[in-house]
């Protein structure tokens, strides 16, 4: 079994910066690391997303890219998300996932099997 602790989340005013942490308890070899993030009254949704596997690929939402990176440290335990530039359509509980999706299904919450705790994050305007 895989434990997944996210932290990092806070409150922040529009245009501001925060980064998000996920380790894992074990190195995380080979799978796609994930960050979803819900708002409340809606669906849980792809965020980021890294391959711990050689080739690293990293893939993003459109609503977050050019202001969201996905980073992992070496080891592999642990995963980062850059958030700059937020806004309040940001705002949300952000998960860490881990899973071995397709590269076309990385966003599927169903294709995930582990599964953080959640960390707040709130934007104001």
């Amino acid at each position: 079994q895989v434990q997944l602790v996210e932290s990092g989340g806070g409150s922040v005013q529009a245009g501001g910066s925060l980064r998000l942490s996920c380790t894992a308890s074990r190195a995380m070899i080979r799978y796609y690391m994930t960050w979803f993030r819900q708002a409340p009254g809606k669906e849980r949704e792809g965020v980021a997303t890294i391959y711990t596997g050689e080739r690293g690929s990293a893939y993003y939402d459109y609503s977050v890219k050019g202001r969201f990176t996905i980073s992992r440290d070496n080891a592999k335990t642990t995963v980062y998300l850059q958030m700059t530039n937020l806004k309040p359509e940001d705002t949300g509980v952000y998960y860490c996932a881990a899973g071995e999706p397709t590269d076309d299904r990385w966003y599927r919450v169903d294709e995930y099997t582990y599964w953080g705790q959640g960390t707040q994050v709130t934007v104001s305007s």
